[in-house]
């Protein structure tokens, strides 16, 4: 699937920097796991990781989103799964082969591409964590911190997130897959002109 969406043309470059008036993914977090302490301070500490990492303009590695996953889960130690993951009640299986790491972490560098658009790489990546399913829990939110680190990096904010983050989306449809991107991007358009518009 992630092949044969047309990534690089599905939505146009942003003109410039998109900043919000507020921070979307803090108030997804407070509203997903707002109900635990413990998960949302977790959760919060990994995203303040994502922003300063994405100051840096770090690269997007394997290490980095263990990093990110152990931190989200609370555990010392966040290897790559060792072996086939599921999901959707056991509807979609995630396979494991001797290169899907190796496969998982040329995904991750192809972040850096800038000849695809920001936004069309961060719904990629949080496409490729998902359905590669690195970890052995966390995934969900690893994808969530991985397409804010791709947008922040290149200094794109969202002021919402939950569209993106709650639609349950299938390993096999590229459409979809595409969708997501026009829909990352809608979100940043619209971000920056609710920012422009509160700062005339």
């Amino acid at each position: 699937m992630r092949d044969s969406v047309g990534w690089r043309h599905v939505v146009p470059h942003s003109k410039a920097p998109g900043p919000a008036i507020r921070d979307g993914f803090v108030d997804f977090a407070h509203g997903s796991a707002g109900h635990d302490p413990r998960r949302l301070s977790r959760l919060l500490s990994a995203y303040d990781d994502v922003r300063l990492e994405a100051a840096a303009g770090a690269d997007l590695t394997s290490d980095l989103l263990a990093r990110w996953n152990r931190l989200v889960r609370g555990v010392p130690v966040a290897a790559f799964r060792r072996a086939a993951a599921f999901a959707k009640n056991g509807r979609e299986r995630y396979g494991l082969h001797a290169d899907t790491e190796q496969r998982f972490a040329s995904c991750l560098a192809d972040t850096a591409d800038r000849e695809t658009p920001v936004t069309a790489r961060a719904a990629r990546a949080y496409l490729d964590v998902a359905f590669f399913h690195p970890h052995d829990d966390g995934n969900a939110r690893s994808a969530g911190l991985v397409l804010q680190f791709v947008l922040l990096r290149e200094r794109v904010e969202l002021d919402e997130v939950a569209p993106i983050l709650t639609t349950v989306r299938r390993a096999d449809d590229a459409e979809g897959a595409a969708d997501l991107a026009r829909l990352v991007h809608g979100i940043a358009t619209a971000t920056r002109r609710r920012w422009l518009r509160a700062n005339r």
